[in-house]
């Protein structure tokens, strides 16, 4: 957001005081009021558009402010849109429930945890949403563990770091299409550059699970062969329902097509399947692409798992992106983001600082609003001048905003995620805290790498001088046409 020019320079006193006061309308509304994040951010605009009024800002410029902000997020909002339709799409065609089932095939008596962790894995990304998977098969495993008396605390953490796993690395994922789209980085290039924190992290918090498991002899695994039994039972479980839409991705992924087309080629596959499955009306269709997949099976969980997606379910997430980036602009044409990283300039100098720095933001932002979207975005928007300046690429910094945002919101008792997962799961955040392993590992991993230079990509500055050479020759093009 460094391209909206501000149009005034805030003391410093202004830029932290306007600062602090966002911070607590939107922290006592989410957390004392539970209030949806959309309206203290909407009582947030309109407190920077006092503002600039009181200092004599046109309100022209305000307008041009929020009307810049929301434009970074357009691309974004597009992938959404088609997010919607193909988990909508692909749970029409059996795809998800059949990767559900799959996993459910996997669990042993043997390293139980590890197994748990594994399978909420699995389903996060097949789901693209860790609170999906929390509430539906996380709450499974919690029953699971109450009749064979496994520790809850630990279950818990094994679940949610399954499932933010899965969120994190899930193409199907709106925070993973929002920090790409936000810095303009592939969808599936950003994925494969988190691996070099997500894998280590997997496979750290795979082999301390294993160790902490429990033998197992004898287990009642009932509940879970309910749960399959109620999958196999909606008719949509075949092993071509989950590998066709899966290889269609994967094949326009290979090819590095745009994101919205390879999301759009899944979507066609899975309608595809599911016509081959028994035909659905046209007009019932396009309910289930806007409106989502209705599973009426009569098993409540079964039921809470499968009724999901559309664009209409997309809307919260796109009205939340709307006004956070409005909002954004606003922060920024009044100049109050730039005063506040003025004043710290001097200390981002060095390519560990400013990878320090913007993790400390985003993991900041968390504690205190309790909002992973904020945290993405705010740090991915402020700090982008900052990693060109030390010649880091933007895929670098969308990997820190996911490792130190997304998966540290679960670990804040007051944070939306966290107030859901105790709430469903019925364990305190603060006691799956030391064992949601994975969630710990990637902010921890993605300094170290800060600090060690490794796994980062530089910008190639002969390739960007080639660039800008010939950008300057099409422009003097023009002028002499």
């Amino acid at each position: 957001m460094f391209r909206i020019k501000p149009v005034q320079v805030p003391s410093l006193s202004e830029a932290v005081l306007i600062t602090v006061a966002i911070l607590f309308i939107m922290g006592s509304s989410i957390i004392i009021y539970d209030a949806p994040p959309h309206i203290p951010l909407a009582i947030s605009l309109l407190l920077l558009v006092v503002y600039g009024l009181i200092k004599k800002v046109p309100y022209k410029d305000l307008e041009e402010g929020v009307t810049e902000g929301a434009k970074a997020g357009m691309a974004a909002v597009f992938l959404f849109f088609f997010i919607g339709i193909l988990i909508a799409s692909w749970m029409l065609g059996g795809t998800i429930p059949t990767l559900i089932y799959a996993g459910f095939e996997l669990v042993t008596p043997s390293f139980y945890f590890a197994i748990v962790f594994v399978i909420t894995a699995i389903v996060g990304m097949s789901v693209g949403s860790s609170l999906t998977t929390v509430g539906t098969v996380g709450v499974a495993f919690i029953g699971i563990s109450s009749a064979i008396d496994a520790s809850l605390a630990i279950t818990a953490g094994a679940i949610v770091s399954g499932a933010f796993f899965g969120d994190k690395t899930s193409p199907l994922s709106d925070t993973t299409n929002m920090a790409s789209s936000i810095l303009k980085v592939d969808l599936f290039e950003h994925i494969k550059n988190m691996t070099w924190t997500t894998v280590p992290a997997f496979v750290i918090t795979f082999i301390l699970f294993a160790i902490l498991s429990p033998k197992l002899t004898d287990t009642n695994f009932g509940k879970m062969e309910q749960f399959q039994q109620g999958l196999l039972d909606t008719g949509l479980v075949h092993w071509y329902n989950g590998v066709i839409p899966i290889v269609v991705l994967l094949i326009f992924s290979i090819m590095k097509a745009p994101a919205l087309l390879a999301l759009a080629a899944g979507s066609l596959s899975a309608i595809a399947i599911s016509y081959i499955n028994g035909a659905t009306p046209v007009g019932d269709l396009f309910g289930v692409l806007f409106g989502g997949f209705v599973s009426e099976t009569g098993v409540s969980e079964i039921d809470e798992l499968l009724t999901r997606g559309g664009i209409e379910d997309m809307l919260f997430t796109i009205g939340l992106v709307l006004l956070a980036l409005s909002m954004g602009g606003l922060l920024f044409t009044l100049g109050i983001v730039p005063r506040l990283l003025a004043s710290i300039e001097n200390m981002l100098k060095k390519v560990r600082s400013v990878i320090l720095t913007s993790a400390l933001t985003a993991i900041g932002i968390n504690v205190l609003v309790g909002e992973q979207y904020l945290s993405i975005l705010l740090t991915g928007e402020s700090f982008q001048s900052q990693y060109k300046k030390v010649g880091l690429t933007n895929k670098n910094l969308a990997r820190v905003s996911e490792d130190a945002g997304t998966v540290v919101n679960p670990l804040v008792p007051w944070s939306v995620t966290g107030v859901f997962i105790t709430t469903v799961l019925g364990v305190p955040t603060l006691q799956y805290f030391p064992f949601a392993i994975f969630c710990l590992l990637c902010p921890l991993l993605t300094i170290f790498y800060g600090f060690t230079g490794k796994t980062l990509t530089y910008i190639d500055k002969e390739k960007e001088g080639a660039e800008r050479n010939i950008h300057a020759e099409n422009m003097a093009k023009r002028k002499m046409i």
